[in-house]
């Protein structure tokens, strides 16, 4: 039922059962039960799924019973309808050992020890109340910290409540992993006031009175929906339109709808990816827009496609996922512990061993969502989990996920299936232009609508877009069964924007993040026996064509031919590792960015793996190519050290340069099949602007622009070593950057370096294109 049009004069009341306390206000009802969505949730089996209703009735409550299986029970009889005010018990499903809710009066001060987040209208008992210290406490996951948090996410010493003479309190986090939060914000240092929520971990510490009080997320949270907008072009095209619906604990949410209908959309929303414009999203009462710093930590999202290296196995797989989300002072053993206990959760023991590729699309699936669960998300969003499974795989999923709901936490699935919304809780139905047509139980939705079979709805969803479904819907009696009367918490649209989300905090452990990034992509790329092929053949084969050009000496007719040999051998050797390393990631690094993954730290593991591949790739080529061949260099002697050594370094540098080059292409694509294509054309543009070929010094607009292409400088500095001008004498050797001269060489050099630089800046930049919104800040 929806709010009251004339307010009764019932008092208000504070209910309390054992999962916490409610407000009771005379405006609305209030309804009990199992189901999620119900203001006062009791998950017993003795209690039916809509147990009873309390309503305010002129000067006092009434509760009245839904017909319950089992009884409500007042003053150890059964009831049917019963008055209640303050002093009141109440047992569901037995008169003697049922649960229990007991009623007490308003009083105009907070109760003590009930907890209030900002805009929440429900209270939730704290975990553990202590006195208020009088001397500094340190926090952590450590068994040597005077106040220990039981959590994976927080550091063994992660902060210290401050404790001052004067009795005022300053929170300082001791560079922990994960960071520190004062009222949603991360801090290092500052002050503690009454009412203020310090967040560590999934715990939240408040000061009330003279007691340290402590919450702990157990995942049983709620999330309202508040009339989400969001809007592309200048607010021209509405992809999301004002967008209201409550989600109650241990629920599993549904939300389909023709495509274009801003599934997608809404996900980003919800999950402070893309927030929207206007409205709120309420966490268990805060705003998550807001305090998105801190609450991120508890949302999983598994996307729809993999985020899973599938060359490692399922074990390995989540033990470096755990490395990069857990706290860097985390024991091997703990973390083992919890990789151990999501396989289990998902029932993966009997294929932990294998690599992923091997598994089937839902295994596949269930790996994605173990890693997810690895912190212990309260929230867990899945985007299109069943795409490209059979019906058998899809229903398999989805009871996986119902499953993953009644063990404590809110599920939202976005999915185009329609074969198993019968495990759902509650569906979402989204009309074209991003609006509500439905919300409600799964098994009212057809015939609401007023058809037989899904497809029939979305045929008319396309066929009549002119209708009104929101309007419909809002002025229906769901509108105010399932979503007006179904929400705790208060309304908070605002006529401005939501509410703005604050930077994510700085990745803390850099050096740690880069140490599992390189293990990993070592790991991965060991795996890819293809890989392996190609990296010890290439240069190999490249090498004999080398030998075979050169002969015994580098004379008039071998010289150019063999050090362009090399210079082409480079140049496949560093694109070809890596033109495709970043666009076959892309969503893996999208996710991992999310969780607080550095962006450095991710490139530079791959320029340190795939660098030191490249380099021994160019050493080898070299060698085979030039190694006791004449290099009939002035004297014998390159220009600073010997001619092979200095030949060695320049390919090394080259390929080096190229492998970059590559890191860019692959950062610029989108679908890894163009990066092929381009390979090639990156080689020719470095055969042709390399100075072999065409004369470039003195040529405007050529000789610039070959300023940008490695081989230009490889070549320059190899042809400096042997003084190829002396050898081949002419006009494409008589360039100034070929000359036997060691500011010469060293220029071609440090080019190399520079371009290497500036293409690893483009990078970064590049990867920050393709992160989160929310990530850019």
């Amino acid at each position: 039922m929806g709010e009251r049009s004339v307010a009764p004069t019932a008092p208000e009341l504070v209910l309390e059962t054992e999962t916490g306390s409610t407000v009771l206000s005379p405006s609305r009802d209030y309804h009990v039960g199992r189901d999620p969505s119900s203001e006062i949730v009791i998950d017993d089996v003795r209690v039916s799924w809509h147990h009873a209703v309390l309503r305010p009735e002129a000067d006092h409550w009434t509760i009245q019973d839904e017909n319950s299986t089992n009884g409500t029970y007042a003053d150890g009889r059964r009831v049917r309808e019963w008055g209640v005010g303050p002093g009141s018990v109440i047992h569901f499903g037995s008169p003697s050992d049922g649960p229990r809710a007991v009623f007490a009066g308003k009083t105009p001060q907070r109760p003590s020890g009930a907890f209030q987040p900002s805009a929440s209208g429900t209270f939730q008992r704290p975990t553990t109340v202590r006195p208020l210290p009088t001397r500094t406490v340190r926090i952590g996951r450590g068994a040597d910290n005077e106040l220990v948090i039981d959590d994976l996410v927080v550091s063994r010493r992660h902060a210290e409540l401050l404790a001052h003479p004067d009795r005022t309190y300053e929170i300082l986090d001791l560079g922990s992993h994960n960071g520190t939060f004062l009222n949603g914000q991360p801090v290092t240092r500052a002050a503690v006031t009454p009412g203020d929520i310090v967040g560590i971990g999934h715990s939240a510490f408040r000061l009330v009175g003279d007691e340290l009080q402590e919450y702990v997320d157990t995942g049983e949270v709620s999330l309202d929906v508040q009339e989400l907008t969001v809007a592309v072009d200048r607010g021209r095209k509405i992809l999301l339109d004002q967008v209201s619906f409550p989600v109650g604990e241990k629920c599993l949410l549904a939300v389909v709808g023709p495509s274009g209908a801003g599934k997608s959309t809404l996900l980003n929303a919800l999950t402070g990816q893309r927030p929207a414009d206007r409205g709120a999203v309420l966490y268990d009462g805060r705003d998550l827009y807001r305090d998105y710093a801190e609450l991120r930590q508890r949302i999983g999202l598994v996307p729809q496609d993999d985020i899973l290296h599938a060359q490692l196995t399922v074990r390995r797989a989540l033990a470096y996922a755990a490395e990069l989300r857990f706290p860097q002072d985390t024991a091997k053993t703990e973390r083992q512990a919890r990789v151990d206990e999501v396989i289990q959760e998902l029932g993966l023991e009997q294929r932990a061993g294998l690599p992923i590729h091997t598994l089937s699309g839902g295994q596949r699936k269930r790996v994605s969502v173990a890693l997810e669960l690895l912190t212990k998300p309260s929230l867990l969003f899945l985007d299109e989990p069943t795409s490209g499974l059979d019906p058998g795989m899809d229903r398999s999923v989805m009871h996986m996920l119902r499953g993953l709901a009644d063990d404590g936490r809110t599920v939202i699935v976005v999915t185009h299936s329609v074969l198993s919304l019968d495990v759902c809780d509650r569906l979402l139905v989204l009309a074209p232009g991003g609006k509500v047509a439905y919300f409600g139980p799964p098994g009212e939705a057809l015939a609401y609508f007023g058809y037989e079979q899904w497809p029939e709805a979305f045929e008319a969803f396309e066929r009549d877009q002119d209708r009104d479904w929101a309007g419909e819907y809002r002025s229906s009696p769901l509108q105010g069964r399932y979503i007006d009367s179904s929400s705790p918490q208060p309304h908070l649209l605002r006529a401005g924007p939501a509410a703005a989300v604050g930077p994510p905090p700085k990745a803390q452990s850099w050096g740690a993040q880069l140490g599992t990034l390189v293990r990993r992509y070592a790991a991965v790329l060991s795996a890819d026996r293809t890989f392996l092929a190609v990296m010890i053949a290439l240069p190999c084969i490249m090498g004999v064509m080398g030998r075979a050009v050169a002969g015994s000496k580098l004379t008039l007719e071998t010289s150019m031919n063999a050090l362009l040999t090399l210079c082409i051998g480079g140049v496949l050797a560093g694109a070809a590792n890596a033109v495709r390393e970043v666009v076959k990631e892309r969503v893996i690094y999208q996710r991992e960015r999310a969780v607080g993954l550095s962006r450095s730290a991710y490139l530079m593991s791959k320029i340190v793996v795939l660098g030191t591949i490249t380099v021994l790739q160019a050493v080898v080529l070299t060698l085979v190519a030039l190694f006791g061949v004449d290099l009939n260099a002035p004297r014998g002697k390159g220009v600073l050290m010997s001619p092979l050594l200095e030949i060695t370094l320049a390919v090394a540098l080259l390929a080096f340069s190229a492998m970059m080059l590559g890191l860019l292409v692959s950062a610029v694509v989108t679908k890894e099949e163009v990066t092929m294509p381009l390979l090639v054309l990156v080689a020719v543009v470095q055969v042709v602007f390399s100075g072999a070929l065409l004369n470039l010094h003195g040529v405007p607009g050529l000789e610039q622009l070959a300023w940008l292409v490695p081989a230009r400088w490889g070549l320059g500095a190899m042809s400096g070593t042997i003084a190829l001008g002396r050898i081949v004498p002419g006009s494409l050797t008589s360039d100034p950057l070929f000359r036997h001269e060691p500011s010469v060489w060293l220029v071609n050099m440090s080019m190399l370096v520079v371009l290497s630089i500036a293409f690893g800046c483009v990078v970064a930049r590049l990867l920050r294109r393709h992160e989160p919104e929310v990530m850019r800040k």
